[in-house]
Order: C-alpha cells, then sequence, then structure tokens
C-alpha cells in the first residue's frame, strides 16, 4: 500500500512516527506524500485546542476521500469519542502501541484486497517498542531518544499526563543500548525526550544524572541534548544533574519551563515550584556555566491571571533572559482540572500574549547581537538547509558555516560575524 505518516506536537511525536515510518518501510509498503497515500496515519497531539481541531479535521476530510486512517497518539487515549464522531471508520493506535502499527496495516491491506472491513482499535496501558528498534530519522544524525512515558503531576491545564499516564521510566539499559546503536549508525546527536527529563527513574533505582553518567561514557563522536525538564523535578537532583553536564559531550541548555513568574499562578496551575526555586536552580547553572542557553514555556492568560501575575511575568523575562519562550495562549482541554475554572476575556489573552511575544523578540534580539564576534568551538551536526553546515556551540546555540569544508561529527574553531533571526553566521578560523 501506499502510506503517508502525519506527526504533530513534541519530539516524543517525532520519534514515535520515525519508528512507526521504519516499521511501515520494513513491511514493504511504499511512503508517499499525503495527496498520494491509500492510508494515512496520524500521530496527534492535543496540548491546543486549536492543533485539535486541525487534526479533527484532517481525520473527517481523509475519511470523505475514502482514505484509511490510521489515528495514534495523545488524541485517541483522551478524545476517542471525538474522533469517532468526524471519521467512524478511522483505525486507532494507541500512544503506547507503535510497535504494532503492522498489526493494523495487515487488517487494513487485507480488507481491501477484498477481505471483511473491520475497524481495528488498539489502546494499551503499557508502552512497549520504543527503544532498541529501527528509526527511518528525519534527520539522519539526530537520534531522538524516549527514556520514558507519562508523568506523576497533575498540572490543571495539562491534558498529556492523562494521555500518556503515570510515570513509566524505561529500562536504563535498553536506553544506553539505544544511544549506543545509534552512535554506531552514524547519529551525531543524541536528543533525550520525554514529558519530564527531570523525573526520570523516580519509579526505579537510576535517576536522570546516571542515566547521563552511562550514556557520555559510550566510546563515540556525539553531543546529547537534554529536553524539558520540571523545576521541581530538577530541584532534588540538582547538584547531580550540574556534575554530570561538566561533561563535553552535554549541550549546556536548560529547558526549564515556568508558566508564569507569579506563585498564585503557579498554585491555581497546581505546579510544585515557587518562581523563586526556579530562579535559584537558574543561578546555580550559570555559576557553573555561564554561557548556559535557557528555554522555557509559558502561559499566558490562565483563569485568574491578574495584571500584576502578568507583569511578574514580564519583569521575569526582562531579568533572566531566556534564549526562547514558547509562548501559548490558554486554551481550556477536556478532562483537565482547569476546565472548571472561569476564562479570561480572550481580548485581554490575546493583548498580553502580543504584549510577551514582542519582549521576547527584544530580549533575543539583544542576546544575539551580543554573540556577534564570538569566538570559540563548535560541533558540526548536520549539512545546513540551503549552504554549508549546521554547527551548535556547547551551549547549543545554532550557526551555519556557509564556507569550508567541514563534516558532520566534526569540530572546528569559528567566529561569528553575523545573526539572522534563527542562526548565527560563521567563518572558520585557525
Amino acid at each position: 500500500m501506499k502510506v503517508h505518516v502525519l506527526t504533530y506536537g513534541c519530539s516524543a511525536n517525532q520519534a514515535s512516527s520515525e519508528i512507526m515510518i521504519a516499521s511501515v518501510r520494513d513491511l514493504g509498503h511504499e511512503l508517499v506524500d499525503e495527496k498520494d497515500a491509500d492510508v494515512v496515519v496520524i500521530n496527534t497531539c492535543t496540548v491546543k485546542y486549536a492543533t485539535e481541531q486541525k487534526i479533527l479535521f484532517k481525520i473527517e476530510d481523509l475519511g470523505h476521500k475514502g482514505v484509511d486512517v490510521v489515528v495514534t497518539g495523545c488524541m485517541p487515549q483522551v478524545q476517542l469519542e471525538a474522533i469517532l464522531e468526524k471519521n467512524p471508520d478511522a483505525h486507532i493506535l494507541g500512544v503506547n502501541s507503535i510497535a504494532k502499527i503492522g498489526k493494523v496495516l495487515n487488517v487494513i491491506e487485507d480488507s481491501r484486497n477484498g477481505g471483511s472491513r473491520e475497524r481495528v482499535q488498539l489502546l494499551s496501558t503499557e508502552p512497549e517498542g520504543f527503544l532498541k528498534t529501527a528509526h527511518s530519522r528525519f534527520n539522519p544524525n539526530i537520534h531522538i531518544c524516549q527514556i520514558s512515558q507519562g508523568c506523576d503531576y497533575s498540572c490543571a491545564y495539562c491534558i498529556v499526563t492523562i494521555a500518556r499516564g503515570k510515570l513509566r521510566s524505561f529500562d536504563a539499559d535498553s536506553i544506553v543500548e539505544d544511544v549506543r546503536m545509534a552512535v554506531s549508525e552514524g547519529c551525531r546527536e543524541i536528543w533525550l525526550t520525554s514529558q519530564d527529563n527531570g523525573q526520570y527513574g523516580t519509579d526505579r533505582d537510576v535517576l536522570l544524572p546516571e542515566l547521563l553518567r552511562r550514556i557520555v561514557a559510550i566510546p563515540g563522536n556525539f553531543k546529547v541534548r537534554v529536553g524539558m525538564m520540571n523545576p521541581f523535578s530538577v530541584t532534588p537532583i540538582l547538584e547531580d544533574l550540574i556534575e554530570v553536564f561538566r561533561s563535553d559531550k552535554i549541550y549546556k541548555i536548560l529547558h526549564l519551563p515556568i508558566q508564569s513568574a507569579s506563585d498564585d499562578v503557579l498554585k491555581r496551575m497546581n505546579r510544585f515550584h515557587s518562581i523563586e526555586e526556579t530562579n535559584a536552580i537558574i543561578a546555580r547553572f550559570k555559576e557553573v556555566f555561564p554561557e548556559l542557553t535557557i528555554f522555557t514555556d509559558i502561559i499566558v492568560g490562565f483563569p485568574g491571571e491578574t495584571d500584576e501575575d502578568f507583569d511578574r511575568t514580564l519583569e521575569w523575562v526582562k531579568e533572566i533572559r531566556p534564549d526562547k519562550v514558547n509562548i501559548s495562549r490558554y486554551t481550556p482541554r477536556p478532562l483537565t482540572k482547569a476546565l472548571e475554572y472561569r476564562n479570561i476575556d480572550s481580548r485581554i489573552v490575546v493583548n498580553r500574549s502580543n504584549k510577551l511575544h514582542l519582549l521576547c523578540d527584544e530580549v533575543k534580539l539583544g542576546s544575539k547581537q551580543k554573540m556577534v564576534g564570538w569566538k570559540g568551538e563548535v560541533f558540526v551536526s548536520m549539512d545546513a538547509k540551503v549552504k554549508g553546515v549546521m554547527a551548535r556551540t556547547a551551549s547549543y546555540k545554532p550557526v551555519v558555516i556557509p564556507e569550508g569544508s567541514v563534516q558532520p561529527g566534526s569540530s572546528c574553531n569559528v567566529e561569528i560575524y553575523d545573526t539572522t533571526s534563527g542562526y548565527f553566521l560563521a567563518r572558520l578560523i585557525d
């Protein structure tokens, strides 16, 4: 059959799609563009209302066109009725069941060859098939390794915990072997992903710092990007985490979502940290790694957020100057605690979002301009989209080297001479 895999959402979803695409390929099906497909596998995300609506339209539209649809990712776990209302014939593959994509495709192929028409629905509570398996990578130099599934916390706005369940940390030996396999296949960047990397191992006997120590001990020339960690999960392991981050193989990037800089809002969000605790984590990391890159996530317009609460967030951005801020306008999600709360006027939310975007752009531009003239070593991770290669500084700053013969997986010294909105431009130096 002709199959297309459509991916929405986070890097964990991207990793799942890479695994499913490899399975489709190995089963002998043809991978094609969506417009040419007999079967479309939709790997869904339900974090935001707008994304959910876009996906539901796609599920319905493909059904009307006579395309077989397989829906996987988070939505089937929490919005099954909505999916089947849009397309009663949609096949369902739970977020933990990606290894069974072949079973679904076999049923579809049989029905297309004259067999009985039946709808497949596979929903499992335990994740399987995420490690030590073939990937058809979107970028051949980058391996995305999911280290756990689920989360032991219940933020009031978050539907992902409901969709993916309680924390199940994957076996450390299997993770290490998965990374070892990827490095042997030529991958030069390893992205560790989950719903909260900082929680890894709290349900087992190996915590994140120890897992990282074992990963960086793998022979080879590669770098590790540690994905998002919540402040409340970092605090208990802070010093051990900083110690292992000293490794040259780990990018000095901290993705620490604050969601708000108001403690009152954080309490309503059911977040288990204060902004003071978050600032302490950042200060400690910056003390050891002065060129640290900081990513964060902020929700604007959470129910009950006052002008004073929002102003605290603006002041925090001015003070901390994060390199990247993922800004979301709050939208209520099904089954969450915040669904019970009274929403803020949407015009206020839009205004606050625009104001925060402008500030973040100003901060980002100022930080970028300070990097012009910087000299140092970078790690070449991949070919650039247009010309040259994409490299990263030790703190994960993106640097394009338009001229020069350097290969992914190598290191070189450069001087940054200009900046664009997305990356720096650099020339090779001795």
